[in-house]
């Protein structure tokens, strides 16, 4: 085992990987919870039942799905990174697609199985990994850079730190709410256990924040360990009546197939260069056997949606596991089977809340902003696609709107300069799906 997954080569243990894994499962369990809520519009009122997922058989299929990606990602891949349905993804399918197109879900559970099966033939080809090389070393630093930012405004917004403002987009959240004080002590004390150097030191912040939020009753203590796993008949194979169905093949589920196959392709691609770098596993701006863990990627999507759940992709969360020491798939193993175990231990896990995992997030963020160091801003050439690509991630709430910017602007910026020897043909290619992406699905 040590071998296959190279623990000397990389400086790693299995303490380090278990760890590892059990901190990026810790910082996704909340999927396990909003994924059921999400799909089954839950905050939605007055709805007929036909629109509604049922919320148990969701929750099954997204723990079955993160399982089952997040273990291909560590077997064939050989990546620390852990997959579930994604957040934004699974949005767009319940209040887009379903609410506010009319699509039933059995046919938009449909379009994620298409564009999973197009997502595998994409990486047979070998195409997403040609796509992945060639952008270029200071965009990919400012992939890292800019996912680290993103993550970063997800934790405090969703602890409460950061919130809506009118006046002026977004402001300071309410500092005498217990639940933000519990974020903040869990940042403090996250903080104080990583300057001194202590391995594992965010899963450890994360186990002394939700104590401390039990001891002050923010965090309810579970009324039980284990529960009855729900049943996934509801959602299984509605994916294929939606197929079979003859009003599935319009020009609007052609917009929603695209969408899921645009998003999740550069969500991924952003994700793994981010989690890549701060691993320190990429090689001459390469990264290794990126087509096997487009491979995972895609299969795990194709998965999901059988099961019933939104286009499985890879978490940016699996940087914390990275930052609490994880190198090698063997962590990604670890989260695989920790979702499996989730499955009977859902009450327990459902008392880790936003406040919890927040922490977590930001300290990560920080980890990762440190590949701006790496970006030539002497270079106005370089400095504008990094700097927008960078800013639009957490400005737009969106990993691939991020990319899609700033590799707008690289191939111009690159042209005016008369680098143009230097422009990999693919980049003009993103560039124009990139352009048509803006005008037609945004």
């Amino acid at each position: 085992m040590k071998k296959y997954f190279q623990f000397q080569e990389l400086g790693t243990s299995y303490r380090r990987e278990i760890i590892g894994g059990l901190t990026t499962f810790l910082a996704m369990a909340y999927i396990l919870v909003v994924n059921p809520m999400t799909l089954s519009l839950m905050d939605v009122p007055d709805l007929p039942d036909e629109m509604r997922m049922d919320y148990g058989a969701v929750f099954v299929a997204t723990a079955v799905a993160a399982a089952i990606g997040s273990l291909l990602m560590g077997i064939i891949a050989k990546y620390p990174i852990a997959l579930a349905p994604g957040m934004g993804l699974n949005a767009f399918f319940a209040y887009v697609v379903v609410l506010t197109m009319g699509i039933p879900w059995q046919h938009a559970l449909g379009g994620v199985f298409l564009s999973g099966l197009v997502f595998i033939v994409l990486s047979l080809s070998g195409l997403r990994e040609k796509i992945i090389n060639a952008i270029p070393a200071e965009l990919k630093f400012a992939v890292s850079a800019g996912i680290g930012l993103f993550i970063t405004f997800v934790g405090a917004q969703s602890s409460g730190l950061i919130v809506n403002n009118d006046a002026v987009l977004v402001g300071l959240g309410d500092f005498s709410d217990g639940n933000v004080l519990l974020a903040i002590f869990g940042i403090v004390i996250t903080v104080i256990l990583m300057t001194k150097g202590l391995n594992g030191g965010i899963f450890i912040g994360m186990v002394i924040t939700t104590i401390a939020g039990m001891i002050f009753g923010l965090i309810d203590v579970p009324e039980k360990v284990v529960g009855a796993i729900p049943s996934v008949a509801p959602t299984f194979g509605a994916a294929f009546e939606g197929l079979g169905d003859p009003s599935f093949y319009t020009i609007n589920m052609l917009v929603v197939v695209l969408t899921f196959l645009f998003v999740d392709f550069f969500d991924t691609a952003g994700t793994l260069v981010g989690v890549a770098n701060q691993a320190g596993l990429m090689k001459d701006n390469k990264l290794p056997r990126a087509g096997r863990a487009l491979m995972a990627d895609s299969i795990a999507t194709v998965t999901g949606a059988i099961f019933g759940t939104s286009t499985t992709t890879s978490y940016v969360e699996s940087t914390s596991g990275v930052a609490a020491g994880a190198r090698t798939g063997f962590a990604s193993i670890v989260t695989a089977v920790l979702f499996l175990l989730s499955l009977f231990f859902f009450p327990v896990l459902e008392v880790i809340t936003s406040a919890v995992t927040a922490p977590a997030l930001i300290i990560v963020g920080v980890l990762m902003v440190s590949s701006l160091g790496k970006i030539d801003w002497t270079k106005f050439e370089i400095a504008v696609p990094a700097f927008l690509t960078i800013l639009v991630m957490p400005l737009s709430y969106s990993i691939a709107t991020g990319i899609a910017v700033g590799f707008i602007f690289y191939p111009i910026t690159m042209l005016v300069k008369g680098r143009a020897k230097e422009i990999h043909p693919v980049m003009y290619f993103l560039f124009v799906i990139f352009i048509l992406y803006f005008i037609f699905l945004k």
